[in-house]
């Protein structure tokens, strides 16, 4: 008699992935500064540190809501009893105006079409219970955030599809890649449900054309499947083009009173534009009063808790604050990428051109000695265990070329970024001795091997009163 259940004993979560496999090699020797020098620098971990102090400094200036506390009263025992699963009104409101004002109020946001989650991870997942049977797929482009194979399939039974895209044209998405990927889901016997997209893009800190969001809309509307647009980076936006929200271009094309209005659904967090993953407040917004409807059901699993949302109704709702804080974080993140691009530069390493988000999709094809996912685990493996530093290669994010990385640069001091550039181009310029170490030794073979042949060619043929 089994036991355990098959969920129990089934090894689909995804853990194995090199994405993990680096996060353990880290704890298991991190860096410090003071106690371990040597230790791994995490690159592989999408935090946004840059702008606690502006965090830290409103609460000292507000001790009020980190206390508790509501005209003066506490309200400690309010919070602390049983709250309705639909999120408190208050915090609704105000989340629902911060995103508004990241997209430059170009969009409003409906409260009572948004649905509050533990996280992005659990929004997404709730979204694949609401929209898809086990054994249905979406379609996601490439390369995508590896914890996808994990918050979309795991527990649900959903499929994804890749959508190949290449580095030919910046990995954007064409309409040739859709209708490949939704024909191979069919070939597969997999229907397809929908298209998951995130944007700003995860791992390559863009955001994306108006062509592709005009060319997804019409691909999901002639195919009558849903989008979900992932945009929890959209405040992260730090240079042009700006980012243009799903919802934009669905007013922009007055698909209002049409179908595919209710079948496009966001997901957003405070986990990047606010640095507040450990706070566990994700977004799911549709206009599909059913699934606002079940969702909200859900959500009973993985709530918020009123304390948090209390603390955070507080900070968001004080405007001058957020416009403040959105324009500083973009401005340290235009910096903090800046810095790296150039110091991977001086290395002899680029990067595709990025414009948001809190890591680069940086190319170390050169490096490869065979142009391999073979070789760019081997590239990785040295990386992590010989440079120490805790990276994400492609192959974990399905890019389809071997050679990419994503490098996380938002989530250590300006010091300790400068030495893992310096690390890496001291490696670079390792492998470049060792490489020209090897041409020599081959060339001093080559000269070997030609004089030898040479000295018993002439030998054997002298003429025979040499003999």
């Amino acid at each position: 008699m089994r036991l355990l259940s098959r969920k129990a004993t089934c090894n689909t979560h995804g853990q194995d992935s090199s994405y993990f496999l680096g996060w353990q090699e880290y704890e298991k020797n991190p860096y410090d500064e003071i106690k371990n020098p040597t230790g791994i620098i995490q690159m592989g971990l999408a935090e946004n540190q840059l702008s606690f102090d502006l965090l830290e400094s409103w609460l000292a200036k507000n001790p009020g809501a980190a206390g508790f506390k509501k005209d003066g009263q506490s309200i400690f025992r309010e919070l602390a009893l049983f709250q309705d699963y639909h999120g408190l009104p208050e915090f609704k409101k105000a989340l629902v105006e911060f995103m508004a004002e990241i997209r430059g109020n170009k969009v409003r946001f409906d409260q009572n079409k948004i649905v509050l989650t533990a996280g992005a991870t659990s929004a997404n997942e709730t979204l694949m219970f609401c929209l898809a049977e086990p054994g249905e797929a979406f379609l996601l482009p490439t390369p995508y955030y590896p914890g996808f194979d994990r918050d979309l399939k795991w527990r649900t039974g959903v499929e994804i599809v890749p959508i190949q895209c290449t580095s030919s044209n910046g990995f954007q998405i064409t309409a040739p890649a859709l209708e490949e990927a939704f024909q191979e889901a069919q070939k597969r016997n997999l229907r397809v449900k929908g298209v998951l997209v995130t944007n700003p893009s995860n791992p390559l800190g863009t955001t994306m054309t108006g062509n592709e969001l005009n060319l997804l809309l019409s691909f999901v509307t002639e195919k009558g499947i849903h989008l979900i647009s992932d945009e929890i980076y959209s405040g992260t936006v730090f240079s042009s083009p700006g980012f243009v929200s799903i919802l934009e271009v669905l007013k922009d094309r007055k698909c209002e009173n049409s179908q595919v209005w209710n079948r496009v659904h966001i997901v957003y967090s405070l986990s990047k534009d606010l640095g507040l993953p450990g706070f566990r407040v994700g977004a799911i917004y549709s206009n599909d009063d059913m699934v606002v409807s079940a969702a909200t059901k859900m959500s009973s699993f993985g709530l918020v808790s009123s304390q948090t949302q209390y603390l955070l109704s507080a900070l968001l709702s004080d405007k001058k604050f957020t416009r403040n804080y959105i324009s500083e974080n973009q401005k340290r993140l235009k910096q903090r990428q800046k810095l790296l691009v150039k110091g991977l530069e001086k290395a002899g390493i680029s990067c595709l051109k990025s414009n948001a988000g809190l890591f680069c999709w940086v190319n170390m094809k050169h490096l490869l000695s065979s142009n391999t996912f073979t070789e760019e685990m081997e590239l990785w493996k040295k990386i992590v265990h010989e440079v120490k530093l805790n990276i994400s290669p492609g192959s974990s994010c399905h890019c389809t070329e071997p050679g990419w990385f994503r490098v996380c640069f938002a989530n250590m001091s300006e010091e300790t970024l400068n030495l893992a550039i310096q690390r890496l181009k001291s490696f670079v310029e390792s492998m470049k001795n060792q490489s020209h170490h090897q041409m020599l030794k081959s060339s001093r073979r080559k000269f070997l091997t030609k004089w030898v042949f040479r000295l018993s060619f002439d030998h054997d043929h002298r003429e025979p009163d040499e003999r």
